[in-house]
């Protein structure tokens, strides 16, 4: 490999590529790392604060390996950032001649035979989608990838894309017409043949799940693989190792099993009978819940009748309805396709009813429109050490927040990577002279009923001496409309002219750029806003913490997973309970400081980070700023200039 050393140097290609480029320490060190967890095929658990440059750190050893490289990031956004602005800027300072290819799920890309099938039945849900159907045709003929990123005049989520993409489920394979010019079979081509592939966490998990089952991977063997953003993998790793159903599935297995019947079985009556029946049963079982939303264990669930009466109602129909597919299923690709999605169904339904599987959890959870049946592993690092001990490659786990005061012990026994080897480096920031952690006096026990007008009440004279430019970040969507409609009131009343913006009144991305736009925009916000956004420079001076982010016990998961580890003798509170809100606590904390020229304040509400035994292990795990409990220090400081 070339020297690291001269490449990161101030006069090297890298200083010569990209304007603004100064050496650090941490970034050198950490590229040498990870070179050498390449060369040795090893597994490296790597910590890097916030502006050590990692991207540039793992992707400088990995494109001048010389073998074949995936890189999976955390989100479609950041894969999209990887593919098209940071990969292409290193392959152009080093000059070397690696090819590289993006993957995405299947829903991401537009797929010919059902933009046909969406043309030709025309159902829709809002005149929206019969605007949005010419834009995608046209996009389909002229796009040479079929990615629905591509096509911005196209909201990401617009109703149109289901019915114009594939999920596995409706996929006819090989028996489709469009075969040969399928956009996701092309961009497969392109990931076998590429010497770097950038995918995201869950499509690689959905490989790992299909290999495990003995089908074709997506993804191709690889010498190396690099998780970006690595504290997301656990959560991701459960969803794919586990199971779930939901009712949306059978509404759309109803749905295109109606249109396959009217298209190719008109002569046979019963099947559109049969579908309105099993739709019908599907939301039935749904309207059991009155909640909008909401988890609970499978036991709670079945203690209501009205629950398992309903669930018996979607087994029959649903049984009803793979029998006369099956007899029709010669017919046409289409019914055949239907067939095998409703056989699939009806062993995940049974799958969920089985409870001799000990090592998963089975839950429930309620959405406004939708009822999905879960079961979850009770623990992932069985499943995936067993990834691991494949083929000799490097596997590389790397991200701002994965450690507790410099300790992986929790991450290396979720993820199974107890052998591996750890690395840390701080941030190069100078955080003592850019920040300070504030935690004001006097606040209520976080349980107690007024908590979020105390939390209000504490962060306004912060918000008046930072001139708004905050981000308020609420543990619960309760606490956050909450708190959005006090500072509404608060604001009307004292005449402050900060613009107060609120998760929901658009995308995540809208909502950014509207906040960095405005300047002095104070936005509230719950738990898509606490990591993967980036705001520099002064927009954003202040983060507001209302709760420490301990997930809620009567989850059914974590309430299943605290069980198992207390009952093995073991502190679940201590070993699984507190690390999980220091990683997303320090997620939160670090969209404060980007820059070496940032400033700010880091407001953490909850008395308990004082007061409880653990709570030094919390603030000793975020960086080390300035600490105050006094508002006059925090008013100094942004009197400072």
């Amino acid at each position: 490999m070339p020297d690291l050393d001269l490449i990161f140097s101030d006069d090297g290609p890298l200083a010569k590529a990209a304007e603004g480029y100064r050496l650090r320490p941490q970034q050198l060190e950490m590229a040498h790392a990870i070179a050498g967890a390449i060369e040795k095929h090893e597994v490296l658990v790597a910590e890097a604060g916030t502006g050590t440059g990692k991207t540039f750190a793992y992707l400088i050893p990995a494109l001048l390996s010389g073998g074949k490289v995936i890189v999976s990031t955390g989100t479609k956004t950041l894969q999209d950032q990887l593919f098209n602005r940071d990969i292409p800027a290193v392959r152009a300072a080093l000059q070397v001649p690696v090819t590289v290819a993006m993957l995405k799920g299947r829903a991401n890309y537009v797929c010919h035979y059902h933009l046909e099938r969406a043309r030709n039945e025309g159902r829709f849900f809002n005149r929206e989608d019969v605007k949005y159907l010419p834009l995608i045709e046209r996009y389909a003929k002229i796009s040479s990838d079929g990615d629905k990123s591509g096509l911005g005049a196209v909201p990401e989520d617009a109703g149109i894309w289901p019915f114009v993409t594939s999920s596995r489920d409706n996929c006819l394979g090989q028996e489709c017409a469009y075969h040969k010019d399928c956009f996701v079979l092309e961009a497969r081509r392109r990931a076998q043949a590429a010497d770097v592939v950038v995918v995201n966490h869950h499509l690689f998990f959905a490989d790992v799940m299909l290999r495990d089952e003995g089908l074709a991977e997506l993804l191709p063997a690889s010498n190396t693989v690099i998780f970006d953003e690595a504290h997301q993998l656990p959560e991701a790793a459960s969803l794919f190792f586990g199971d779930s159903l939901s009712t949306s599935q059978i509404l759309e297995l109803a749905r295109d099993s109606l249109g396959e019947a009217l298209t190719s079985a008109k002569d046979f009556t019963a099947l559109p009978d049969a579908t309105a029946a099993l739709e019908k049963a599907a939301r039935d079982l749904r309207l059991v819940f009155s909640q909008d939303t909401g988890r609970m264990p499978m036991q709670r669930a079945q203690a209501l009748p009205a629950f398992n009466e309903a669930l018996a109602g979607v087994n029959k129909q649903l049984a009803e309805l793979v029998k006369l597919l099956e007899s029709q299923a010669e017919r046409s690709e289409g019914l055949g396709n239907c067939w095998q999605r409703g056989q699939e169904l009806a062993g995940k339904l049974r799958h969920w009813q089985d409870e001799s599987g000990l090592d998963f959890v089975r839950w429930v959870e309620v959405f406004s429109h939708a009822l999905q049946l879960n079961a979850t592993p009770l623990s992932i690092a069985e499943i995936f050490s067993k990834q691991l001990a494949g083929q000799a490659r490097a596997w590389i786990f790397t991200s701002a927040t994965l450690a507790v005061k410099r300790d992986f012990g929790h991450y290396q026994g979720q993820m199974g990577l107890l052998e591996a080897a750890t690395r840390y480096w701080e941030s190069p920031f100078d955080y003592e002279k850019q920040a300070i952690l504030y935690a004001p006096q006097a606040m209520p026990d976080p349980n107690s009923g007024d908590y979020t007008e105390s939390v209000v009440e504490a962060a306004l004279p912060v918000i008046r001496a930072s001139g708004g430019r905050a981000f308020l970040l609420c543990t619960s969507l309760r606490a956050m409309r909450l708190a959005h409609g006090l500072l509404k009131e608060a604001f009307a009343k004292e005449g402050l002219d900060f613009p107060l913006l609120l998760q929901g009144e658009g995308s995540r991305t809208e909502l950014l750029e509207r906040f960095r736009k405005l300047g002095n925009a104070v936005l509230v916000a719950s738990q898509s806003f606490w990591e993967g956004v980036d705001v520099r420079g002064s927009a954003l001076s202040l983060v507001i913490i209302d709760k420490l982010p301990f997930s809620p016990p009567d989850d059914p998961v974590l309430a299943a997973r605290i069980e198992k580890i207390n009952r093995e003798g073991r502190n679940a509170f201590m070993e699984y309970q507190l690390p999980h809100a220091v990683i997303t606590l320090k997620q939160g904390a670090g969209r404060l400081i980007r820059d070496e020229t940032d400033r700010g304040v880091l407001m953490i509400c909850d008395p308990r980070m004082l007061t409880k035994s653990y709570g030094k292990r919390i603030w000793q795990s975020l960086p080390p700023m300035k600490r105050s409990r006094e508002l006059k220090d925090v008013e100094a400081f942004f009197a400072q200039k």
